[in-house]
């Protein structure tokens, strides 16, 4: 099998003894290009098919027309006070767009590819379905007639194909019929095709789009094609060898689809082999056990017991784990990022057409890639925003006048940054959000490289849009943008669906972090001074944080009346979480009122949805309060999670961010590197008084294992990727003994709990604790 130390890696088994009657009960496999879904039973299995290019929308005309002329007009209106006619009219002039009626769609769709469909003769005993998440495999096994069958699936990590293998212990013969179709659509044209042991169908969207769906069965018995289109096969193995391709620009898909199939590996061994070795390169960088884990215990009971109430402290590490395997089968080495329902979807209209919001769900999707050692997987979000460039610099300068670039709130594929949600995207922030993960690259590996070429680059464009978009207040000495909103929140007296106003809190805070960086990254290239300079000055004169009448942290620069005070976005506290503006250590009193906005937001009956807990989780392991982090985490699992442990918002639609969120609150319990400083165990649980963790990734280049029992750290592993001195902080750490290579190494001790000690490129360093 795969090259490894380890047969099996804890925590990374989901199972179940029930068939998989619903899409929400399917198991995932993807490899970013590809991905499928297996539901079914032991008569028939249905694998629900997805290519990430399959998006409906490409030929539209998206023109951006002018519209910066009525700017003015508008903000002369928010500074006299009349923030609902200045509202009104910013949704008017400025936001959604002229040539989309109210019945079209605003942007493209995600679609499904298809379904390949196994039909067999057989009877149920004996039922077990699996995914393994540390092999990227699904398998279902059952008997029948005294004969054990397996049938395993995954989509591989380097062939663009997705192998199948049905098999029998006793090599006993069995028979087994094939099909290949997709839902009735109007809106595409279907026809089937057989050539050789090839099957499958062509389909071909209204405006031009193409696909093609094809499958090569090999057996070691008979096939046959049937007379009403389907394949038939006899024999004791198996093996499916299938393909997907799309063309947006009406060329032909099958030859490269029929091309994917001639080059892969018709030896299942060779194939699988070669998958799992490739996969666990990335997953198994990270190791993660959390109390016992529950090998004799199905997964749909293990979540019973979450909604019960009950303790599984290694459903957490489970959780986890599938947010990592997640995130690789759906963001790696392919061209476009994780959608809203990752690269999974089933359905010819997806609830908010499956796609790209900027205001929280795209940039949550990646809030756990750096800290989980997964780099590689930001790489296809940073392609997609550089290919959106052109299209970002004219919206920047169409609706707004401004020099640099503009993202939307929401996007699809094809790479446009236009306003096509009126009443909602009137908001200038998605472009500093994003910029925020190419930070985060830098700051994790310290590449100049990648900051030279990819982050500053952008950054920097961002901050041009500033320059020019950021005007004085009438009043006060404070630069301020305007018009602008707190996604997607409304206060009273302001405009619906969204309250539009002069410099909400979190557009503050998205200025403040990518000027800080910009600058930062000016100098660490040592260019743009003049800049530099003009960057200076801006941060200087932004708005302050400021506390509401509720001890809050107000969310608008007036301390407005909320509409909604348990409002699904918590965007005022970005600058707690996923920014780090605000922190226990250095903003106490800020820090609280971030703890009271929550706690307000959750009164008010905020948290129904998965997006929402998982940041109100991943914000209270940044107050260090773990128990309320894992609770949050819990109601998440127990209760928003369907039985394939997906998230589900308002308990009933996938949507894949929090799944994301929960890897990410997991791993910030355990470790947190923000504002110079490595904090070890900074938010764990009572109830995690014994575990351990490896691999995790520090700011600075940094890799750190964790061993802790009694709720305190045991032994701390700390590996310098690029020679940083590393401030590390955490319990009784003055009194650990520090080695490398088993010799002592001097550290200063700045506070009982807090040290700082010089590192050499490569060298490992062990903290070690008195019992």
């Amino acid at each position: 099998m795969a090259e490894s130390q380890e047969d099996t890696w804890p925590n990374s088994l989901m199972w179940y003894t029930n068939p998989a009657d619903k899409w929400e009960d399917s198991l995932p496999i993807g490899n970013g290009k590809l991905a499928a879904m297996i539901s079914g039973n032991v008569q028939k299995d249905r694998i629900a098919l997805n290519h990430e290019w399959l998006w409906r929308g490409k030929h539209r005309d998206r023109t951006i027309s002018s519209r910066h002329e009525h700017l003015q007009e508008v903000r002369d209106l928010f500074f006299k006070g009349d923030v609902l006619a200045a509202g009104n009219l910013a949704n008017e002039k400025l936001g959604g767009s002229e040539y989309i009626s109210d019945t079209l769609a605003r942007i493209g769709s995600y679609q499904p590819a298809g379904d390949l469909h196994i039909e067999l003769d057989h009877q149920e005993e004996d039922y077990r379905r699996q995914l393994d998440l540390d092999q990227a495999l699904a398998t279902v096994s059952y008997s029948s007639n005294n004969t054990c069958f397996t049938r395993k699936y995954f989509v591989h990590s380097q062939f663009p194909v997705i192998a199948i293998r049905l098999c029998s212990n006793r090599n006993n013969a069995f028979r087994a019929r094939f099909s290949l179709n997709r839902a009735e659509d109007p809106e595409c044209v279907t026809a089937h095709f057989f050539q050789d042991e090839v099957f499958g169908f062509r389909g071909r969207f209204e405006e031009g789009i193409q696909f093609a769906v094809a499958a090569k069965i090999l057996s070691n018995g008979r096939i046959s094609l049937r007379s009403d289109g389907c394949v038939t096969t006899e024999g004791s193995e198996i093996l499916i060898l299938l393909s997907i391709t799309v063309h947006a620009d009406d060329a032909d898909p099958l030859p490269a689809c029929l091309q994917h199939l001639s080059s892969a590996p018709t030896d299942w061994q060779t194939l699988l082999d070669s998958h799992v070795r490739e996969h666990q390169k990335l997953y198994r960088r990270v190791k993660l056990e959390i109390g016992e884990d529950m090998p004799d215990l199905d997964t749909a009971m293990r979540l019973r017991y979450l909604w019960e109430g009950r303790t599984d402290e290694a459903m957490y590490a489970l959780c986890a784990n599938f947010g990592r395997y997640l995130l690789i089968s759906s963001s790696r080495k392919c061209d476009l990022p994780a959608n809203l329902r990752g690269k999974w979807n089933d359905n010819l209209q997806p609830p908010w057409f499956s796609d790209y919001h900027f205001d929280v769900n795209l940039e949550m999707n990646y809030w756990p890639t750096e800290t989980s050692a997964l780099k590689e997987c930001a790489q296809p979000l940073f392609d997609y925003i550089h290919r959106m460039l052109p299209h970002a610099r004219e919206m920047a300068t169409a609706i707004y006048g401004c020099k640099g670039v503009l993202l939307p709130i929401a996007s699809d594929a094809w790479d446009r940054a236009t306003p096509e949600s009126r009443g909602w995207d009137v908001w200038t922030g998605g472009a500093a959000w994003i910029a925020q993960h190419f930070w985060w690259q830098y700051e994790y590996s310290l590449s100049e490289e990648f900051l030279r070429e990819q982050a500053y680059p952008f950054m920097k464009e961002v901050a041009a849009f500033y320059q020019d978009y950021l005007v004085p207040h009438p009043e006060k000495d404070w630069l301020v943008a305007v018009p602008s909103q707190s996604p997607e929140n409304t206060f009273l007296g302001g405009t619906w669906p969204v309250s539009l106003c002069v410099s909400s809190t979190m557009d503050v805070e998205l200025i403040h972090e990518v000027l800080t960086h910009a600058i930062e990254a000016s100098e660490i290239l040592d260019v743009d001074a003049e800049d530099r300079e003009i960057w200076r000055n801006m941060l200087s004169k932004l708005p302050p944080f400021q506390i509401g009448r509720h001890g809050q942290l107000q969310e608008w620069l007036e301390d407005y009346e909320d509409e909604d005070p348990g409002h699904r976005h918590l965007s005022h506290l970005y600058a707690m979480y996923p920014g780090d503006q605000i922190t226990v250590e250095n903003e106490p009193e800020l820090s609280q009122a971030v703890r009271k906005s929550i706690e307000r937001r959750l009164i008010y009956g905020s948290g129904t949805s998965g997006f929402t807990l998982g940041w109100v989780a991943c914000l209270y392991a940044r107050l260090h309060d773990g128990d309320l982090a894992r609770q949050h985490v819990r109601v998440l699992v127990g209760d928003y999670s369907s039985p394939n442990l997906f998230s589900l918002y308002l308990g009933r639609i996938f949507s894949i961010d929090a799944n994301f969120a929960i890897t990410a609150c997991v791993f910030e319990m355990l470790l947190q590197s923000h504002r110079g400083i490595v904090r070890i165990l900074p938010a764990l649980p009572r109830k995690w008084s014994r575990g351990s963790v490896s691999g995790l990734k520090a700011r600075s280049n940094f890799t750190v294992d964790i061993d802790w029992a009694e709720n305190k750290p045991t032994r701390i592993l700390v590996t310098s990727g690029s020679g940083r001195a590393c401030r590390l902080k955490c319990q009784d750490v003055a009194s650990a003994k520090l080695t490398c290579k088993d010799s002592p190494v001097t550290f200063t001790v700045i506070n009982e709990s807090l040290i700082e000690f010089k590192t050499a490129k490569n060298g490992r360093y062990e903290l070690t604790f008195e019992p």
